[in-house]
């Protein structure tokens, strides 16, 4: 019995985490994420707009380099969450790249999350070509910031418009298809 008690209080105490305020994001001058209703697409418009804290890191290429979601002034920025060790990253990559390639003003950043040994994501990188800059952050402290961010969910994307407020937050593996009218509109405003 005791087995099944702990796991129900677990469920209890994330779904009661999920279910506050009424829209997706609190009052004031800091992005704060809530997720209405439990949903994964979660579009931010006119005043809902919060910048993002700063997010910065080592560059997951470059020992040493730091790489900040500031170092894009004016450029649409779309911070993905991914792991070399998340199958639906391993989908979602090109993907990413391909949005990278084709939309001007798009600036991609990786946040690579829970990998200890920093060989394999760099693997991933060169394996799938990507061009785009990840941030090295394994224990995901970069993300302490966004207060009420499920850090355990990977992939996820959060989508910032060019005065980097946060436009759209996907909890979901993407295709370009499901990003590029984001982005795309986001460049155009």
């Amino acid at each position: 019995m005791r087995k099944l008690v702990a796991p129900f209080a677990a469920l209890v105490l994330l779904l009661a985490g999920c279910s506050g305020g009424s829209d997706a994001v609190a009052r004031g001058t800091n992005f704060e994420f809530v997720s209405p209703g439990g949903q994964v697409d979660i579009t931010y418009e006119g005043d809902q707009r919060k910048p993002l804290p700063p997010m910065s890191g080592e560059d997951l290429m470059v020992e040493g380099k730091q790489l900040s979601v500031a170092d894009y002034p004016g450029k649409v920025v779309v911070l993905n969450l991914w792991g070399s060790w998340c199958p639906p990253c391993r989908t979602e990559a090109p993907e990413l790249e391909k949005v990278q390639r084709e939309v001007p003003g798009v600036q991609v950043i990786g946040l690579d999350v829970r990998e200890d040994n920093r060989n394999a994501p760099q693997d991933f990188v060169r394996n799938f070509g990507l061009t785009f800059p990840s941030i090295y952050d394994p224990p995901g402290r970069s993300l302490l910031a966004l207060k009420g961010y499920p850090r355990n969910a990977v992939p996820s994307t959060i989508v910032l418009d060019k005065q980097h407020r946060v436009a759209m937050v996907f909890l979901r593996g993407l295709l370009a298809s499901d990003l590029m009218p984001v982005v795309q509109r986001l460049a155009a405003e």
